[in-house]
């Protein structure tokens, strides 16, 4: 079985891992008012030369090599499988799978000497508690499933954005800046019950065509609180946010989950998704982890309830077709 990757990890990316950006050279020194200090803060460490950085292609290669490898190796071989769950409208059945990583096997991880060396991510590294689900769904644009071009476009394309649209609780996808590629940093807000603070995780989303009928979508989490053009990350919510809600001050958390989408042998479609989190603040990880099968499940039935609301303007115009200007039309991969 392959090792495990030192990207697609719970200990957040440090800002001089990722891939030059003009972004990531604008730090600023947080205000008293931000969620984090400037001492516990890693983003404030010295910043790296653009020639330092890992290079952009080669950095979502490794991601996505990291990703396709954990669904197709680590977690059929390692995951302890669940009971299969319903969940409405998706008529597929979810089947629920979960892995504890324990301390010593992140410490184990070749972080340093990997292809994309993690320099900056020092100091205690913890275990990691994933859940996961698959579910198969009849490849057809009807009620209680959907077909793979809409998985794509709700999954692939627009990922943060379509999650804030079929998540009730997510209130921004904020946008913090993008590789005018398919990688991109948004801090993606949950409203939290009464007594509990907002939670606002931090992630890369790098995402991925994986041969004509597969793709892949990775979060990890980031730190971004050294930079100015965050909104939540560094507290410039407080004063910027243009709604009562966006204006809390909110905890952040972390956040990481391999999503993979594939047309199987029979033609039907499979949906993997493998996460791991922890929301911070005083709630206890055993407290956590009680909640999260329930809510990976949920996901499934919500993103196809969600792709019934958009099908008719799908038909109306696929948003996953290209129109030339000999008036032929392509996939959004030229497919």
């Amino acid at each position: 079985m392959a090792p495990l990757g030192n990207l697609v990890r719970l200990l957040p990316l440090h800002i001089n891992e990722l891939p030059a950006h003009p972004a990531l050279e604008s730090l600023v020194i947080p205000h008293s008012e931000h969620t984090r200090s400037a001492e516990s803060s890693p983003s404030q460490a010295g910043k790296v030369d653009s020639s330092e950085r890992p290079n952009l292609i080669s950095f979502m290669e490794e991601v996505l090599d990291q990703a396709t490898i954990f669904v197709d190796d680590t977690l059929p071989a390692t995951f302890k499988e669940g009971n299969l769950k319903k969940s409405a409208p998706a008529t597929a059945k979810v089947r629920l799978l979960s892995r504890n990583i324990s301390e010593a096997e992140i410490q184990a991880i070749p972080w340093i000497n990997s292809s994309i060396p993690r320099n900056w991510s020092n100091g205690r590294k913890p275990a990691e508690a994933w859940f996961a689900r698959r579910s198969r769904h009849a490849n057809h644009s009807d009620e209680g499933t959907a077909d793979l071009d809409e998985f794509d476009f709700g999954l692939r394309h627009d990922h943060s954005k379509h999650e804030q649209e079929y998540t009730p609780d997510v209130f921004d996808s904020y946008k913090v800046l993008d590789w005018d590629l398919s990688m991109s940093i948004h801090e993606m807000c949950h409203e939290l019950p009464a007594m509990l603070s907002n939670r606002v995780f931090p992630v890369l989303v790098v995402t991925a065509k994986r041969g004509k009928h597969s793709f892949v979508v990775v979060q990890i989490p980031v730190d971004i609180s050294g930079l100015t053009v965050a909104m939540y990350s560094n507290g410039r919510n407080l004063r910027k946010g243009d709604s009562a809600v966006k204006r809390k001050k909110p905890v952040l958390g972390v956040y990481t989950s391999i999503e993979r989408c594939q047309m199987l042998p029979d033609q039907n479609v499979e949906w993997v998704m493998a996460t791991a989190s922890d929301a911070k603040g005083w709630l206890p990880m055993w407290a956590q982890k009680m909640g999260v099968p329930s809510a990976v499940v949920k996901d499934v039935g919500l993103f196809i309830g969600w792709v019934k609301t958009r099908r008719p303007l799908f038909r109306k115009d696929p948003p996953f077709i290209v129109r030339r200007e000999d008036g032929t039309s392509t996939g959004v991969n030229g497919d």
